[in-house]
């Protein structure tokens, strides 16, 4: 190499650096941070608290773990120390309400389930021995791992290899129960497949659910999850996703009926290329419990993730919870991840608590943010609409409608979006106003 090839060299080197960290290569950094992430004062955290200190077997009492990097799993209840608000994962939810799921034998008959769908997608009723069982998570809470505990059978929803799978797979939870039940349920999405899975859960049920999500290398998967309960079922519903190289996964969750509802949906990166995408919808009635929790964990290099939640809230007692964890482990270089949620709150009495978490272990990634906002309706909107000769009433529906709707378009199913969008008419016409 000839010395001005090589002063050349040096030169784009010494370019491809932020704050004396190399950026090629994908090696982006973020300004003010070193290749292992922010330094922080010794035993403190970056608000200047005490930091949190893990412990094992489940014995968190009194210990707010608030990191996603150390969180305890396991298949065995007795692992889990009891609910409590306490405990960071139940500080918002009202845990007399989830009628045993936590603690009682879950012995009631689990929802029937149907399919509907293209013929190349297999299912099958397979004992707890199978492979495939428990291939993408672990239980990470007791209602979890209590009903692995409890199931007997587990339903598999098998995409071949290579299959590209035009017709959606409808899959329909049918309830009629309202004794403490558990469920399993495998969606496996074989290398280079392509499908869309709807998850829909109807009728009546106390039911605590896991449901596992394996997306092969090159896969691309999309899983819509429906819930709509009667007024008086109990849902919590573990949803874990495990994505191969170059693997696509995209997660729709909306939840509309139901007492208390509580969906945490999750991500994991096995290998470089993947690319998650999650969106939710909620609308919270008088009374109702919706609460959602994701995680997203970029354990590997460059993937992709992208999170948009939205709720509606109306009626006395409404209370909606989201919660959106997202952890940039020290080795997952090149990340690029975003995660935002926005609430509207329609009246008087509903109550929204909304929380983004974002860890970063590395400042080498392409880029991480997260934004949330909790608001009524836009006086400005209204007035425009009004000025116009639209009445209140239904200036007020169409601004809900154009926020909602977004998330509803993710669907894919062109019968299904028409369904909830009705269902959110329905909605909206008991709005007071």
């Amino acid at each position: 190499m000839s010395t001005t090839d090589q002063t050349a060299r040096d030169t784009q080197d010494a370019d491809e650096q932020v704050n004396g960290v190399p950026t090629g290569e994908d090696r982006v950094a973020i300004p003010g941070m070193s290749q292992e992430g922010e330094t922080l004062q010794e035993g403190r955290n970056q608000a200047g608290e005490p930091e949190i200190r893990h412990t094992e077997h489940g014995d968190v009492s009194g210990v707010p773990d608030s990191s996603r990097a150390g969180r305890f799993t396991s298949y065995d209840v007795a692992d889990f120390p009891p609910l409590s608000p306490k405990l960071e994962d139940w500080r918002f939810t009202p845990v007399k309400r989830l009628r045993g799921l936590d603690d009682a034998a879950l012995q009631g008959p689990a929802p029937a389930v149907s399919v509907s769908g293209d013929d190349a997608v297999e299912v099958t009723s397979v004992g707890r021995d199978d492979s495939r069982v428990g291939s993408a998570g672990i239980p990470e809470d007791r209602v979890s791992a209590n009903a692995w505990s409890a199931f007997r059978e587990a339903t598999v929803i098998s995409i071949p290899r290579d299959a590209q799978v035009a017709e959606p797979v409808i899959v329909t939870f049918t309830g009629e129960s309202e004794e403490p039940a558990a469920q399993h349920v495998v969606v496996d999405a074989g290398t280079n497949s392509k499908a869309l899975v709807v998850l829909r859960h109807v009728g009546t049920a106390v039911l605590s659910q896991n449901v596992e999500f394996s997306v092969g290398d090159g896969a691309n998967l999309t899983v819509v999850s429906l819930q709509e309960w009667t007024d008086d079922s109990v849902h919590a519903s573990s949803q874990q996703a495990k994505l191969g190289r170059d693997a696509t996964f995209k997660h729709v969750l909306v939840s509309l009926g139901g007492d208390l509802v509580r969906v945490t949906p999750s991500t994991r990166f096995t290998a470089p290329g993947g690319d998650v995408a999650m969106y939710g919808l909620t609308f919270v009635d008088d009374g109702q419990h919706l609460e959602s929790r994701l995680f997203v964990d970029h354990s590997v290099p460059r993937c992709r993730s992208r999170v948009n939640y939205k709720s509606a809230l109306q009626g006395e007692n409404a209370h909606g919870v989201w919660v959106g964890d997202v952890l940039i482990r020290a080795e997952a270089e090149g990340t690029d991840t975003y995660e935002l949620n926005r609430n509207l709150i329609l009246n008087d009495g509903p109550r929204m608590d909304s929380v983004p978490n974002l860890e970063i272990e590395t400042g080498l990634i392409a880029g991480a943010g997260h934004a949330s906002t909790t608001g009524q309706l836009d006086d400005e909107h209204l007035y425009y609409l009004m000025s116009r000769g639209i009445p209140e009433d239904q200036a007020r529906r169409l601004v809900v409608r154009g926020f909602l709707f977004e998330i509803i378009q993710q669907v894919g199913v062109e019968a299904l979006e028409e369904q909830l969008r009705a269902s959110l008419e329905d909605e909206l016409a008991r709005t007071e106003n």
